[in-house]
């Protein structure tokens, strides 16, 4: 099965995108496609640390998923393994590497593990539109705004 790849370039430094990974809060803003919130993110960023999300979907479908990180090279590499909670036998693999480029930073994003090309048609559709919020998270911080928090969100551990 063919891997997805997604190269992005965001208006933003390499420090400030690295925190929009790397912190919990902040990913709360951009986890997920359009229209998705995710109120639970638990980032344990070490290798052998575990992750988890919630996201939740427009029409209040629950979608949890987990993984655990294999490498982590603070503000240059992750690499964590990528489980649907309803498929738990079935393990795919993300790589993100983060270069900075002038006063932007460009972020190399590898999936592979497939089961299906419509398999990976669904998660190419959910990471770029994650990718498209995240650019407009980083425009908000960067402009000074503080990003909207949703209520009732469940605090995560770090």
């Amino acid at each position: 099965m063919p891997k997805l790849e997604i190269k992005r370039t965001y208006d933003a430094p390499l420090d400030v995108v690295w925190q929009a990974w790397a912190d919990t809060e902040q990913a709360k803003q951009w986890w997920g496609p359009r229209g998705f919130t995710a109120p639970v993110v638990e980032l344990d960023e070490r290798p052998g640390g575990k992750w988890r999300a919630l996201m939740i979907g427009p029409d209040g479908t629950e979608l949890w998923q987990h993984g655990v990180y294999r490498e982590l090279v603070p503000r240059k590499r992750l690499v964590y393994t990528f489980i649907w909670d309803k498929d738990p036998d079935h393990e795919m693999l993300v790589s993100v590497d983060f270069a900075a480029k002038g006063k932007k930073t460009e972020i190399a994003f590898q999936q592979t593990g497939f089961k299906s090309d419509d398999e990976r048609k669904g998660h190419n559709d959910g990471w770029n539109e994650s990718f498209d919020r995240l650019a407009e998270y980083l425009n908000q911080v960067k402009g000074g705004k503080k990003p909207k928090t949703a209520k009732g969100e469940a605090h995560a551990r770090r």
